[in-house]
């Protein structure tokens, strides 16, 4: 059964962590382009300031205060977006957190928060979308990572979740499709995104962690959400590097470990020695209300890669140049046998 999904503009949009990094990003964008949005935060005072900026600039826009590792908050979302607005379209599910550290060293509480987060955070809202939309039809988008198809060091936790995340996405697919739901079901796998991600995680390492590049505007993410709202797409990789990385994985997995544990070690810490830092793995941070991060180097603006796989006409392009790529690899792979 065909999926049809509405117009941007005449969308309700929900999107959890609406306040910092993709979600703000992906909140303002939507509301410029006519829908209207319904964020949630935990932090109050943020989503007001993001509700009223929306509004200054003739969007419609409104806010719950919500901590999506409470079912409770989640619900409540949902049943607001439909008191104000009627109806919901798209739901996506964007709320994360994140930590630094080994694996062996790292609380185990706080591994158990952060799954609360990541992976019951998305269960939650996509129970609540998919209840809500089974008879209307409309888009639930997840924000997995490429961390979702290979882990990465230093943060084997935020790893996992999105490994989980990224298995529950793919059977509710599976399902939905099997009952001929009218729902499309869409997982994002950003690269490394400057965000304030990278400020905003707690760390464990005594010093100050770095993205690992390339890096990628938040808006290049923000833009792969809004052309899976008005489409139906299994999956969208954000950023060529990342895509490459999974690629090589898939087709050369101990290689690819050997290569991550020389290289995703110190491309992820600073020289910068640790300080004091207000995370929001149990509260939210302190400052919050900005897209991008604070990240020093290149970011890039667009990503080829991306956009030919968000082109019609250059979609088969993109999944060429990806059949190339695998077949390459697995052309060194089979030579080395």
């Amino acid at each position: 059964m065909g999926i049809k999904l509405k117009r941007l503009e005449d969308q309700v949009v929900v999107i959890t962590g609406g306040t910092s990094g993709i979600g703000l990003a992906t909140a303002k964008r939507a509301a410029k382009r006519g829908a209207r949005v319904v964020l949630c935060s935990r932090n109050e005072s943020e989503l007001r300031e993001t509700v009223s900026a929306i509004g200054e600039s003739g969007g419609k826009a409104r806010s719950v205060v919500a901590d999506v590792a409470n079912q409770e908050d989640v619900e409540r979302l949902a049943a607001t977006a439909i008191e104000e607005f009627g109806t919901i379209d798209t739901w996506v599910n964007n709320a994360g957190v994140s930590f630094y550290g080994n694996l062996t060293e790292v609380a185990i509480e706080d591994m158990r928060r952060l799954f609360e987060v990541n992976f019951w955070g998305t269960v939650y809202g996509a129970r609540a979308a998919v209840s809500r939309l089974r008879g209307s039809g409309g888009a639930l988008i997840n924000i997995g990572s490429v961390v979702s198809d290979r882990a990465i060091p230093l943060q084997g936790a935020y790893s996992a979740s999105k490994h989980a995340v990224k298995g529950f996405t793919d059977a509710l697919r599976m399902e939905l499709e099997e009952e001929g739901a009218p729902i499309s079901i869409t997982l994002i796998k950003p690269s490394t995104i400057d965000t304030p991600y990278f400020q905003h995680a707690k760390n464990y390492m005594a010093v100050e962690p770095k993205p690992p590049a390339p890096v990628y505007a938040p808006e290049v993410v923000a833009n792969a959400v809004l052309r899976a709202a008005e489409h139906p797409v299994r999956d969208i990789t954000v950023g060529g590097g990342g895509r490459l990385l999974t690629a090589l994985g898939g087709a050369l997995p101990r290689l690819t470990d050997y290569y991550m544990e020389r290289a995703m070690f110190d491309s992820q810490r600073s020289d910068v020695p640790a300080g004091e830092r207000a995370d929001n793995l149990y509260v939210h941070a302190p400052e919050e209300g900005m897209e991008s991060g604070n990240y020093s180097g290149h970011v890039m603006q667009s990503s080829a890669y991306t956009r030919a796989a968000l082109s019609p006409g250059k979609a088969l392009l993109a999944a060429g140049l990806g059949l190339a790529v695998f077949a390459g690899i697995r052309s060194l792979a089979a030579s080395d046998d």
